[in-house]
């Protein structure tokens, strides 16, 4: 049986990090993309590494050969300048996009946000927030991952590639704050999310919120689980040590993006 290799950008990153145990399987190659080189982790599995900048259209052609499948975390995952955003994240994937299709790469995941969605209010949305709602993003790092997803719809419908976008709400090891009780991504979750979106049948693109099976959720499960994502743990459990230490949330305060949408456009933090 041949090894099935599958290329992660960003693979130094907090939500690469967190995922390359949790994917290493039998037969299965992860050929580790970033601008540093990962430190060795335990129990990973077989791994190959490839440094290089996500811009770099020649790099990513040579790191995708004999590749299946790709996850692409490469990229900034907060707010920077508009040239720094569009560059590394919106640029970035286009050259990913591009060297896949050069490569014959046919199934890629784009790892999104929640804050595409930014300034939604969850009191206008019917019930829980669809994963293909339309965007509205809070911040210059929103707006790139907009064009990330735009990017990827593009090459679906021009070359049919299979792309499937994560729309992470709040990948830690554990919730953070209320936002958490409701957005939160177990890194286990995470990994099933990921394993549903490399095993779908034809996927075409789809768009599906990446959070696990919180009892307060804001978005919608329907659409992971079209594509076989079960996800198994709750926020719920960590419920009464947040609210412990924060209160009781404000009910008024239901934007999606909470506090980032009030943040200095361009500004990092």
């Amino acid at each position: 049986m041949a090894e099935e290799r599958i290329l992660v950008t960003g693979s130094s990153g907090r939500v690469g990090s967190l995922l390359r145990a949790r994917l290493a399987r039998p037969g299965r190659v992860l050929r580790l993309f970033d601008l540093i080189e990962p430190p060795a982790l335990p129990g990973t599995g077989a791994e190959e590494v490839v440094t290089g900048s996500i811009d770099d259209l020649d790099v990513l052609v040579a790191a995708l050969k004999g590749v299946d499948a790709v996850l692409h975390l490469g990229g900034y995952s907060h707010e920077a300048s508009a040239e720094e955003v569009l560059r590394v994240n919106a640029y970035g994937t286009y050259c990913l996009l591009e060297a896949a299709r050069r490569t014959g790469v046919n199934r890629i995941l784009l790892g999104s946000s929640n804050h595409v969605a930014g300034f939604h209010r969850r009191d206008e949305q019917r019930g829980e927030v669809p994963g293909d709602v339309e965007a509205r993003p809070d911040t210059l790092y929103g707006w790139s991952k907009v064009a990330v997803e735009s990017a990827g719809r593009l090459f679906h419908d021009r070359f049919g590639m299979d792309v499937i976008c994560l729309r992470i709400g709040q990948c830690f090891a554990t919730p953070r704050g209320h936002r958490g009780l409701a957005m939160w991504l177990s890194p286990d979750d995470c990994a099933r999310l990921v394993e549903a979106a490399i095993s779908a049948p034809e996927p075409g693109f789809r768009q599906v919120w990446g959070i696990s099976r919180n009892t307060r959720r804001w978005f919608s499960l329907a659409e992971g689980e079209a594509i076989g994502y079960r996800p198994e743990d709750d926020a719920e459990a960590y419920a009464e040590k947040i609210l412990a230490n924060c209160g009781e949330p404000d009910p008024a305060q239901n934007l999606i993006g909470g506090s980032w949408c009030d943040l200095p456009l361009g500004e990092p933090f």
